[in-house]
């Protein structure tokens, strides 16, 4: 009875369009009442859940990309990666990938990543003459790309909750990453082909070398981070708080478009979409505290494994359950109160942590493209100006591309094993 009053109120929180957080703490504090539980255990196991170091670095990634959003990051990332391949029939929509996989390993977060990029790349895209839709869409898709090339704001939440090591995680999505990003940009030219989509002349070597010096203190960030990582000089936390540092010296001295009167207003969004995170993931800690309690995980596995013991239909199951979840659930939600018994259950079946955590991880990204509750797909309709079902029809094959890596990455766990054993062993 307790059990259905949480699942009850949880969704019917969502269903009436109350925030993620706010539901997970509503359907838990309606748990504890009902089964006569102190409430005093709620801000404890809040505690208990943001009481872990690594989730320090969860601040300082997000103020690290901020700085250098905001000194002039954007503009250059999306200049090298014209540079790079807008020569191409359909270049600015394989710009627009490419800018996003450059992006990607500042920011860590996609929904960043949709507005910095959209927020340059649409207007120009819709101005070069290509279709909105398309370019609203193609937009929307490679933000994905964003969590999984390192840094990721995901892989910490994963990293403290399972205990894998999020240097081996971030090193994890290097590839799938990777891989994500080539196979979108793959789908663009084909459909740039198809459709006849405009082309802009090479601008020669001497445009692309300006480019990659105008770029380069950028791109270096990502360097830093993953050097750091790898070096073993520095923890996830440390290396997120020298990227600070490091993006504050980058924009307002040498790039010089950071002005230090705007630094202040810096600060504070970046503390208000920390807490936004932190407090979700207090929350989202009590509410799997209770799943745990009522032994959701065993049940969950229990169930999937008396239905089959294959490890590959086991994969197929939880992919198809994640997809699913995702349409409806907000990211990080949804790997705090789900991510441990789907591992458990994973783990039952022979599959590695780091190979689960990442194909996990990757589902979930793709679940921010897809109706009703794509942040990143409400993100780029609103700059395109345009209703969502057109968004949502011109991303289909951004989709199916991506379920496509998805299912390589699970299916094949070199793709997400192979460089974090190299670097780390």
């Amino acid at each position: 009875m307790n059990l259905a009053i949480l699942i009850g109120v949880f969704i019917g929180g969502l269903a009436a369009g109350i925030p993620v957080a706010v539901t997970l703490g509503l359907a838990s504090m309606c748990y504890l009442l009902a089964a006569g539980i102190p409430l005093v255990v709620m801000p404890q196991k809040m505690y208990a859940g943001i009481d872990v170091f690594v989730l320090l670095s969860i601040p300082g990634f997000i103020l690290a990309g901020n700085l250098m959003n905001h000194g002039g990051i954007t503009g250059r990332i999306i200049r090298l990666a014209n540079a790079l391949v807008g020569w191409m029939r359909g270049g600015l929509g394989l710009s627009n990938v490419a800018g996003s996989m450059l992006f990607g390993g500042i920011s860590g977060t996609a929904v960043a990543d949709a507005a910095s990029i959209g927020g340059v790349m649409i207007p120009g895209m819709k101005q070069a003459g290509y279709p909105a839709d398309f370019s609203a869409a193609v937009t929307a898709a490679s933000s994905t790309v964003g969590p999984i090339i390192p840094p990721s704001v995901p892989m910490i939440i994963v990293g403290s909750l399972s205990g894998i090591s999020v240097g081996q995680m971030f090193i994890a999505g290097a590839v799938p990453g990777i891989l994500l990003g080539l196979s979108m940009m793959m789908t663009a030219y084909i459909i740039a082909v198809r459709r006849n989509f405009p082309r802009q002349p090479w601008q020669g070597m001497g445009e692309l070398l300006r480019a990659f010096l105008g770029g380069f203190w950028a791109l270096a960030m990502t360097a830093l981070i993953v050097g750091g990582l790898l070096s073993g000089m520095m923890t996830p936390t440390e290396t997120a708080i020298v990227a600070s540092l490091y993006a504050f010296i980058v924009g307002a001295f040498i790039y010089r478009d950071l002005p230090l009167r705007a630094v202040p207003k810096v600060l504070v969004d970046s503390a208000v979409s920390s807490a936004a995170i932190l407090v979700l993931v207090g929350f989202a800690n009590v509410f799997g505290w209770i799943l745990v309690s009522e032994r959701i995980p065993q049940m969950i596995a229990g169930a999937v494994l008396s239905l089959t013991e294959n490890k590959y239909l086991v994969i197929l199951l939880i992919n198809l359950f994640l997809l699913f979840i995702g349409m409806f659930m907000e990211t990080i939600a949804a790997l705090i109160v789900l991510f441990v018994p789907l591992l458990t259950l994973a783990q039952s079946v022979g599959i590695d942590p780091l190979h689960f955590a990442t194909f996990a991880v990757l589902n979930l990204m793709i679940g921010l493209t897809t109706p009703p509750v794509g942040v990143c797909l409400f993100i780029c309709a609103g700059i395109a100006r345009l209703p969502l079902a057109r968004v949502v029809r011109a991303i289909v094959p951004f989709l199916l591309t991506n379920i496509l890596v998805l299912f390589l990455v699970s299916y094949f766990p070199p793709l997400a094993t192979w460089l974090p054993g190299l670097l780390f062993n």
